[in-house]
Formats: structure tokens, C-alpha cells, sequence
């Protein structure tokens, strides 16, 4: 069976037991690793793949292919995107006021990620003036541009949110706490999808075994996480898996599939996504 994850803890340390073979009755499987505006363009365009890791915003151009499995992604509360800027768009040392980037150049790490999606409905509150040149770079190349001052403020994600203060960044917004504030759910991240040809209910319950099998056994996959986590402190990746792997990754429940929903009806509204058939999206 072909899956396609990324190399970031979370997915390695959610998948260990499942890649592996230690979950009974679970397939071989061929393994890509790929960062997630990757695996958001296979699932898209080349379609080979049977299961991927894909950002929640690109869910609307794969939901007739794929199906939301309702375990093994990134979802939670406190693990929200940031949003950075240097020393010149501070206010004697005080971080800028949103109403600072009306009309600024602006780093981000997708156009099809659920970062963008947060970024572009929270912009829409808060900057009246509206943006200015939205600039896609990779995510490890954000924080560098925002210090250098290529860019006026960078959009980050994954392990970024415990190493920026090292680039001598400031914290402009938290978008998952803006998001939760503004919604009282959850932050929708990371989704694992599977073709609905296949047999779903059993993919789910291989993966939430292998969630279950890394929880119950952590030391089991440190190896095997730290070798994909490019050359990232073993205390930041120990972190980055506390904070990407919840609850909500051994199944969405009710809050789960609510914050899904308000997150890709509000992005609908604003024009940023398709507006999709609710039904595609009920647990398979």
C-alpha cells in the first residue's frame, strides 16, 4: 500500500508502529516522505498515492478521490500557526499592531495550507488596509527572509514556534489561539486521507493502533523519528510530537469534524476554497 507522509515527528512518530510492521493485519507499506505542499500536490494532481498526510485546506480539490479518515492527523488546541516580524515593525520593542502589515510583502509557506487559510481569515478581521505581496517560500526558509528583511512578517509553522525568539523575531499573533477565541474549537492542521476504493474502516483502525502502539511504547520510535527529523534537537522534536500528537489524532470526534467544517465554510466564504458537498466529509 503507497502512503505519503511528511518527515516531521508527529507523522514519524504516528506512523512508527504501522511502517514497521507491528500492527497485526496491517499491509507492507511503500513509503514516501515528503513535506506536506507536496503530498497536498499528489493528492491533487498525480493521485497515485493511497494514503497521504495532507493540510486540511487542500481537502476540497481531493474529496472525490479521497476520504477524510477520522485518525492520525494533526488537530488540537495550543499548536496554531504564528505570525513574526523583525525589530522594524516594532514599537520600541513592543510587537507591531496587525493594522503594521496593511499593504506589506508577507512570507508564507503555502497558498494551499491550513496556515494560509488561518492567516488570510484572521487578515480579513484585522487588516483593514488589507496585504500586499504574498511571498511562498519553504517553511525553513521563512524565518531567515523575516530577519534579513526580504519579506515584512513571515507566516511559520511546525517546529517554528519554539525556535524563532533564537532569530530575534517577535510575535505578532498566535493564530490558533485567535482561532479558538474567535470559534471555541479546535485547530484543524493535518488530515490523513485514504482512496475511498479501499477498505477504510480497516486503515483507520490500523492507523489508530499504530497511534495507540507510539503512545504506549515512545522509546520504540525515538530512533526512527530523530533519523527524518533533519538534524532537529531531540528536545524540540520530544516537543513538537507533545504538541501535534492529542487526542484529536486517535480520532476527531464531534469537536474535530465541527472545526473542520467552520474552517473550510469560512475560507468558502471568503473565495479562498471550493465550497464543498458537507456529505463528503461524514466519517467513512
Amino acid at each position: 500500500m503507497k502512503i505519503a507522509f511528511s518527515p516531521c515527528p508527529n507523522d514519524t512518530f504516528v506512523f512508527h508502529a504501522l511502517a514497521h510492521g507491528l500492527i497485526p493485519g496491517a499491509p507492507e507499506l511503500d513509503i514516501s516522505y515528503a513535506d506536506i505542499d507536496m503530498t497536498n500536490h499528489w493528492a491533487a494532481e498525480d493521485r497515485e498515492q493511497d494514503i497521504l498526510k495532507i493540510s486540511y485546506a487542500a481537502l476540497p480539490w481531493v474529496l472525490d478521490e479521497y476520504a477524510l479518515l477520522p485518525c492520525g492527523g494533526a488537530l488540537g488546541r495550543g499548536c496554531g500557526p504564528l505570525v513574526l516580524t523583525a525589530d522594524k515593525l516594532s514599537d520600541g520593542g513592543t510587537p507591531a499592531s496587525p493594522a503594521a502589515l496593511s499593504g506589506r510583502r508577507v512570507a508564507v509557506p503555502s497558498e494551499r495550507s491550513t496556515a494560509y487559510l488561518l492567516f488570510r481569515l484572521w487578515a480579513a478581521q484585522q487588516i483593514p488596509g488589507g496585504l500586499g505581496e504574498i511571498v511562498v517560500m519553504p517553511f525553513d526558509q521563512i524565518m531567515p527572509a523575516v530577519r534579513d528583511g526580504a519579506v515584512d512578517a513571515g507566516l511559520v509553522i511546525h517546529e517554528a514556534r519554539f525556535t524563532y525568539p533564537s532569530y530575534g523575531l517577535k510575535l505578532m499573533t498566535d493564530l490558533g489561539s485567535w482561532w479558538e477565541s474567535d470559534t471555541n474549537l479546535p485547530i484543524p492542521l493535518g488530515a490523513i486521507v485514504a482512496r475511498r476504493s479501499l477498505d477504510l474502516a480497516s486503515i483507520s483502525n490500523w492507523i489508530r493502533s499504530s497511534v495507540e502502539y507510539a503512545w504506549e511504547h515512545p522509546e520504540e520510535s525515538r530512533a526512527y523519528v530523530l533519523q527524518h527529523a533533519q538534524e532537529m534537537d531531540p528536545d524540540v522534536a520530544d516537543a513538537h510530537i507533545d504538541l501535534y500528537v492529542n487526542p484529536f489524532t486517535a480520532e476527531l470526534g464531534e469537536d474535530g469534524y465541527a472545526a473542520i467544517s467552520a474552517l473550510l465554510n469560512r475560507a468558502a466564504d471568503e473565495g479562498l476554497v471550493p465550497r464543498i458537498d458537507p456529505a463528503l466529509l461524514k466519517r467513512p
